[in-house]
């Protein structure tokens, strides 16, 4: 997020001798992207970052993909995903491609006897049911239903759960993830067009500092292999940083829409980006007020990109029969739209208290055996008079 942040205590200048209390010296690390190009943090150890005691080994958690050339429309139950104890082995994949994996998880244990780190991907977790805290090397951060967590790739976390019954929706990017460019002036700052603005997004704020030696596991995730690595400090030993790269929250629930006399196009709910995808956000919005308008959206082909809804909450007036937790997916080059009768159905309605959150990809998206295993075969057909 292209906004300066400061939290804990930090030299006056960078580079330069920091000292503990004892006399000794703070290890400070840069927590760059892109090369040095990107958005980064400069933050400082009590001690040695690099202290690896033991890799204990390394697993796969790679998507098994069914359907590698996709050309029909589904519907996912996605609540029907198995719950599972531990947050890792929650997390199942039901589509995916060279530059995102989308996922489901309903984790229960409150909390992980490990530390977990991404190295490929930005995280966006979307938390549709539950509540508690996200734990990270450079702050916390309170969590509940509706909110977006936006985790940078690198960071090291865990997460406490209040409740047994959580609900996540996950995106997995391998490319940076950012706010729209185009609600953005030159210096980044959101502008005032934009649905959202700095004052709707949350930093860290909680920063957790333990002097502590000893091991401490961390499950470090590359090319779709879990790599078991022990250290030998606490990773949560940052006294201070500052910089543009650190974990945030945003609620869909403070996202402002934007209307007009007639139906408006999806990227006006747009919220994140990618160079590969997009995301969007659909909130409780008046409809559109031109005498003759139809709110509901016309048939429309996606040429260039799937189209996946994660329907959240409320009535979604396009679709019939949809339920919290459902997931369609429409498949680059043929033409969706509104189920029969939702077309007339929302002619002369003044609004809709839909929650939805939408991943729009470039590139086509494969279907996993986790997908199948909740797949409604038949939803390509539910357009037939």
């Amino acid at each position: 997020m292209p906004f300066y942040h400061k939290l804990g205590k930090i030299p006056t200048k960078r580079h330069t001798q920091f000292r503990k209390p004892d006399g000794g010296l703070y290890y400070e690390q840069l927590f760059g992207t892109v090369g040095f190009d990107g958005m980064y943090s400069n933050m400082y150890h009590v001690h040695r970052p690099t202290m690896v005691k033991e890799i204990k080994g390394k697993y796969s958690v790679a998507p098994k993909v069914v359907n590698p050339n996709n050309m029909q429309s589904y519907r996912f139950f996605g609540f029907d995903i198995k719950p599972e104890k531990d947050y890792l082995e929650s997390r199942k994949i039901i589509m995916t491609n060279s530059d995102c994996h989308i996922t489901l998880a309903a984790p229960q244990n409150k909390t992980q006897n490990y530390f977990y780190k991404n190295t490929d991907s930005d995280e966006l977790i979307f938390v549709h049911r539950g509540s508690g805290k996200l734990r990270t090397h450079l702050g916390n951060l309170d969590f509940k239903y509706g909110d977006y967590l936006l985790i940078p790739r690198g960071m090291i976390y865990k997460i406490d759960f209040e409740t047994e019954d959580n609900r996540l929706f996950i995106v997995e990017s391998h490319r940076p993830i950012y706010t729209p460019k185009r609600y953005r002036n030159w210096f980044g700052q959101l502008l005032e067009h934009s649905p959202f603005c700095e004052r709707d997004i949350r930093k860290p704020e909680e920063l957790e500092t333990h002097d502590e030696q000893g091991d401490f596991l961390i499950k470090i995730k590359k090319k779709d292999e879990i790599f078991d690595m022990v250290y030998g400090s606490h990773p949560f030993d940052v006294v201070g940083y500052d910089g543009y790269n650190f974990p945030y929250a945003f609620s869909i629930h403070d996202f402002e829409p934007i209307t007009g006399r007639i139906h408006q196009p999806p990227p006006v709910h747009q919220t994140f980006e990618t160079d590969a995808f997009v995301v969007c956000s659909f909130v409780p919005r008046l409809y559109d007020y031109h005498p003759l308008s139809i709110p509901a959206p016309y048939n429309h082909s996606n040429i260039d990109s799937d189209e996946v809804l994660y329907y959240v909450d409320g009535d979604f007036m396009s679709r019939n029969d949809v339920k919290p937790g459902h997931i369609s997916l429409h498949p680059a080059g043929i033409p969706h739209g509104p189920h029969p009768g939702a077309y007339e159905r929302s002619i002369g309605k003044t609004e809709t208290k839909e929650l939805a959150v939408m991943v729009d990809t470039f590139k086509p998206l494969m279907l996993t055996e986790e997908a199948m295993k909740v797949a409604d075969d038949k939803y390509h057909q539910s357009w037939l008079e």
